[in-house]
C-alpha cells in the first residue's frame, strides 16, 4: 500500500498539472443536449456493468460491518468549528492506510487520490470534518441495540465522512495494479473544514481558492448527511453580522440618562424587522433572525455592553445585500436615537460581519444534474431539488457545477445532542455517489 504523503504537506496539493483557468468548465457546462443524452444519460447502465465499476458498487452491500464500524470511529473524534485537526490527522490516516495518497492542506482539509499528481480533469467528492456541537468523552457516541447511531455529528457529517472512507475502501477492495478502473485515478475525495456555522465554508473557499487545483476539477459531489431524497442544486445565499453597542455602564437610579446599549440594540432590531417585512411565499425568498442576544449583568445595572448576532438569507445576492444595507442603517438610526434621549454618556455601535455565503444555482439542464438524474433512474430513486446553504455554495458562485446529497441512510436531530443515524439503506446512497462520480469522470474523460 501507499504510504502517501505528509499530513502536513501543504504545497503537495497546489502541483497537480497546470491548465488554463480560462473556459475550463465548458465541458461539462455547455454540451448539446444530443450529445448528454447519448454520454451522460444512456450510458449509465453500461458503465454499472464495467466490472471494475460493478464489483465497487457491490461491495457496499457486502462490507456494511466495516462502513458502521468506521462511522463509529470517526464520530468519537471530536471535531467543533474550528479544531477540527485531530479528526483531519485522523482521516487522513485512514485514507494512508486504505492505500490513498493523503495529505492535509493549509487550511486543514484532507485531500486524498491514488495518483499523487492527477492528470487530467477530477471530479471532487467531498465531505465536511466540522460538527456543531461535538462529544466531550467518546461515550457520548453511541450504539443502540437496533444498530442506529446516537450522538452529536452522527449524521452531519458523519453520515458523508463515512461514506469517504467507504468509497475509498471499495475501490482500493475491488482493484489490482493491473485491473484497476483509470477513471478512479482522477477521483479527488475531500474532507474539508468549516462549513458549519461561523466557519464560514472557509474549507471549500480554500480549495477553490488555488487557481491550479480548481483549474483541474469539472465538478463538486458533495456529501452531507443522510437521505436520499434531496439533491441541493441552488446555494441559499446569506451573511451574517454582530452587531455591539457599548457605553460606560452604571446604576439604574444613580446614573439614569446615560446611554443605555440594551434599549439602543433592542431598538435597532425591532427597527429593522418592522421596516423589512418579509413574505415567506415570495420569491425569491429571504429571511431575517436575530438569534443570539447577550448583555447586562443585573436587573438594577445600566449594562456596558449589548450585542446581537444577525442572520440574513435569500435565494438572490442582491436581496441579501438590499437588506444588510437596511440592517447597517438601523443600527446606525438607533445609536442617534438613544444619544439624543441621553443626557449623559453616550454609545457607540459597531458592526462586524462574521459570515458571508454565497448565492447561487446550477441550470436544471446542466449535464451534472442530468447525470445525476439518471443515475437515480437506474437505482430507482427518487428525489427533488432544493435549495440550502452547504459546501455547494462556493463552486456555484463560482459557476462550476456542484450538487449537495445525501450520503444515504436515515437522520435526525442534527446540531443537538440528540443527533440520530440509522444505517439502514446507506449502500444505495453510496451507490449512487459513486456511480455519478464514474459517470461524470468518463464525460470528462470522452470531451
Amino acid at each position: 500500500m501507499s504510504k502517501g504523503v505528509s499530513h502536513r504537506d501543504s504545497t503537495f496539493w497546489c502541483v497537480f498539472a497546470r491548465r488554463e483557468v480560462t473556459g475550463r468548465y465548458t465541458s461539462l457546462v455547455a454540451t448539446p443536449s444530443a450529445t448528454v443524452a447519448s454520454s451522460l444519460i444512456g450510458s449509465i447502465g453500461d458503465l454499472a456493468e464495467r466490472s471494475t465499476v460493478r464489483d465497487a458498487l457491490q461491495f457496499f452491500t457486502k462490507d456494511k460491518p466495516w462502513v458502521n464500524d468506521i462511522h463509529l470511529q470517526l464520530c468519537r473524534v471530536a471535531a467543533p468549528t474550528f479544531h477540527e485537526l485531530p479528526r483531519a490527522e485522523w482521516m487522513a490516516a485512514q485514507f494512508r492506510v486504505l492505500g490513498w495518497h493523503a495529505g492535509i492542506d493549509a487550511e486543514g482539509n484532507v485531500l486524498a487520490s491514488l495518483d499523487p499528481h492527477p492528470v487530467g480533469m477530477m471530479v471532487a467528492l467531498t465531505a465536511h470534518l466540522d460538527t456543531v456541537l461535538a462529544p466531550r468523552i467518546k461515550e457520548d457516541i453511541s450504539v443502540d441495540p437496533e444498530g442506529v447511531l446516537l450522538g452529536p455529528g452522527v449524521s452531519d457529517n458523519g453520515a458523508g465522512l463515512a461514506g469517504l472512507l467507504a468509497i475509498a475502501r471499495a475501490i482500493r477492495q475491488t482493484s489490482t495494479p493491473t485491473s484497476e478502473e483509470p477513471l478512479w485515478r482522477r477521483l479527488l475525495l475531500v474532507a474539508n473544514v468549516g462549513e458549519e456555522g461561523e466557519g464560514n465554508l472557509r474549507g471549500m473557499r480554500h480549495i477553490c481558492g488555488q487557481p491550479s487545483l480548481i483549474a483541474q476539477i469539472a465538478a463538486f459531489l458533495v456529501l452531507d448527511g443522510a437521505a436520499l431524497d434531496h439533491i441541493t442544486t441552488q446555494a441559499l445565499g446569506s451573511r451574517r453580522f454582530e452587531i455591539s453597542f457599548t457605553g460606560p455602564g452604571g446604576h439604574s437610579w444613580a446614573d439614569f440618562g446615560i446611554g443605555n446599549p440594551v434599549h439602543a440594540l433592542t431598538r435597532a432590531v425591532a427597527d429593522f424587522v418592522d421596516s423589512n417585512p418579509l413574505d415567506p411565499r415570495a420569491s425569491p425568498r429571504a429571511s431575517i433572525n436575530a438569534g443570539l442576544i447577550e448583555g447586562g449583568s443585573s436587573v438594577n445595572a445600566i449594562p456596558a455592553l449589548a450585542r446581537v448576532k444577525v442572520d440574513i438569507r435569500s435565494e438572490d445576492n442582491l436581496k441579501i445585500e438590499a437588506l444588510s444595507d437596511a440592517l447597517q442603517a438601523a443600527v446606525f438610526r438607533a445609536e442617534e436615537q438613544e444619544n439624543a434621549r441621553a443626557i449623559g454618556a453616550k454609545i457607540t455601535a459597531k458592526i462586524r460581519e462574521i459570515g458571508r455565503r454565497p448565492a447561487g444555482k446550477l441550470d436544471d439542464a446542466a449535464p451534472l444534474l442530468r447525470t445525476l438524474r439518471s443515475v437515480d433512474a437506474h437505482l430507482g430513486i427518487r428525489a427533488r431539488s432544493d435549495c440550502a446553504s452547504t459546501d455547494a455554495n462556493i463552486p456555484l458562485a463560482m459557476g462550476i457545477p456542484a450538487v449537495s446529497i445525501g450520503a444515504g441512510g436515515h437522520g435526525g436531530g442534527a446540531h443537538t445532542t440528540s443527533e440520530w443515524y440509522r444505517p439502514s439503506g446507506r449502500d444505495l446512497g453510496l451507490k449512487r455517489a459513486l456511480l455519478t462520480a464514474a459517470a461524470l469522470l468518463a464525460t470528462a474523460e470522452s470531451q
